[in-house]
């Protein structure tokens, strides 16, 4: 029933937008959308995508994945596609650009790991991330997303600003069988910030 009202909600917010000419009006039906859409997102990853994991199977290709990816510069993260949408494993990479640990978050929900930051009220860092995963667990391809600002808590828990490019892939056991999904980021915060900057201090 959640899910529906939800899903409701969020058709009417859109129909809305679309009449609304007033600034203060369609910013407050933009916070309520992002809302909805994000409530709605993480209510749906519980659920996780449709997976079979054979055990022995998922534990060749985590060690695949260390052996592969943990000196690498690009961050990596491996993710069950099963309910919950738990961190398998991240690379060294990955820590050091989302401020975390392999040893804090394995085993964690994504979403509990990375939510969007709570006084931004048009954040769309989780709801997008969870459509992208969703393209890749059920079309069985890469999905590349457009730049994401996504920010991540740091040790003190405050919120550091991050801009993202990532790619999402599925990874597949011998059969054919979803296994694993592989969050690849590429860090673009200091590019977009300083873009930002030049197009302030142009005339």
């Amino acid at each position: 029933m959640q899910r529906f009202i939800l899903r409701q909600n969020i058709g009417r917010f859109r129909t809305l937008l679309l009449e609304q000419r007033n600034e203060h009006d369609t910013h407050v039906l933009k916070v309520m959308l992002s809302r909805a859409v994000r409530n709605l997102a993480i209510l749906e990853a519980a659920d996780g995508f449709e997976a079979e994991i054979d055990p022995l199977h998922a534990e060749v290709q985590r060690r695949i994945f260390r052996d592969s990816f943990e000196h690498s510069s690009i961050p990596h993260l491996l993710l069950d596609p099963r309910k919950g949408l738990h961190i398998v494993d991240i690379n060294a990479a990955y820590e050091k650009a989302t401020l975390t640990s392999a040893a804090k978050i394995a085993g964690s929900c994504m979403f509990d790991v990375f939510p969007d930051k709570p006084s931004d009220e048009e954040a769309d860092g989780v709801s997008n991330l969870r459509a992208s995963l969703k393209h890749a667990a059920e079309e069985g391809v890469p999905n590349a997303m457009h730049i994401q600002r996504y920010d991540v808590r740091d040790a003190s828990g405050l919120f550091v600003t991050k801009f993202w490019k990532p790619v999402n892939s599925p990874i597949f056991d011998a059969q054919g069988r979803l296994l694993y999904l592989l969050h690849q980021v590429e860090d673009v915060t200091d590019a977009i910030q300083k873009r930002t900057a030049e197009a302030a201090g142009s005339p």
